[in-house]
């Protein structure tokens, strides 16, 4: 099995742009750490896929993109995050959550989430971060991030998202695309390919047929001219650590602090994003409270 990757192409003399990403590795590393149930890896997985591609679309080398659901479902909240280089790591608020298949026969992610708010975080080095936000429209994370797209970037976007689960809870596949239209697109373009996107099988059927990234913008941009760019690498990636958990731990109060010294056990913390344990025994909690 080919290993996760993304590709950008443009078509239709450059009135169209699109990204295709292929992420089955990088949902299941996300469901391997933490032991989601399979609807939760369904809306992890589809927001991971959507990260990798959105933050591609970052200029900067240290630019990073932040995708943030808060919602009244038994979700809770998903956050993903990811720079310009292909590389997410995110988690949901409640890993585990179980509710019967929706009216179509599939996981009902839409039920999970609920009514809720989409923020889109982009933190470019600047003073303060831009920040767009949405009300989910049907909170089943493409349809959403279809609505952001127009309502806060003013960008006509079809975001397609999908997640495959095997019967042992594993995943089987994932991936998704994003087709934008830039300012000059014709209308005979815009036409042709509103059409084409209603006529196109799910991205979940795409990807049970195997289709791979390339074949899948095949599918979509197939008679718009489409020029594809080279394939890029797309990974589930913490760039946590002992030293970064410690200085979280060094801003605690030393009221805080003393009180764990004086509990005489060793505590462990756990990384949000990755779930990766790092235990502090009680001499380097001293070195902390000094």
């Amino acid at each position: 099995m080919k290993n996760d990757y993304m590709i950008r192409a443009v078509a239709a003399d450059n009135a169209i742009r699109a990204f295709a990403v292929t992420s089955r590795d990088m949902v299941e590393t996300a469901r391997n750490a933490h032991n989601t149930s399979p609807v939760m890896t369904a809306a992890l997985g589809r927001l991971l896929s959507a990260g990798a591609m959105m933050g591609s679309m970052l200029k900067g080398e240290k630019d990073i993109l932040t995708l943030q659901i808060q919602c009244s479902g038994p979700a809770k909240g998903l956050t993903v995050t990811a720079d310009s280089r292909g590389n997410v790591k995110g988690f949901a608020m409640n890993p585990v959550v179980d509710l019967p298949p929706n009216a179509q026969g599939h996981l009902n992610v839409g039920g999970a989430l609920d009514l809720g708010i989409l923020s889109v975080i982009k933190d470019l080095g600047l003073k303060e971060p831009y920040v767009g936000q949405c009300e989910l429209q049907t909170g089943e994370i493409a349809e959403d991030l279809t609505y952001y797209f127009a309502v806060s970037e003013q960008v006509p976007s079809a975001v397609g998202l999908g997640v495959l689960m095997n019967r042992d809870n594993t995943v089987k596949q994932a991936g998704g695309f994003i087709i934008q239209l830039m300012p000059d697109a014709k209308d005979e373009v815009i036409e042709s390919l509103e059409k084409r996107i209603q006529e196109i099988d799910s991205v979940t059927m795409m990807l049970d047929k195997g289709l791979s990234p390339e074949q899948i913008l095949e599918e979509i941009l197939g008679g718009f001219g489409m020029t594809v760019y080279e394939p890029e690498p797309v990974a589930f990636l913490c760039d946590c650590s002992k030293d970064r958990v410690k200085r979280a731990l060094a801003t605690i109060s030393k009221k805080d602090l003393d009180s764990m010294i004086n509990d005489g056990e060793s505590i462990e913390v756990r990384c949000q994003f990755c779930n990766q344990a790092y235990t502090f025994e009680i001499d380097e909690l001293k070195e902390l409270s000094e």
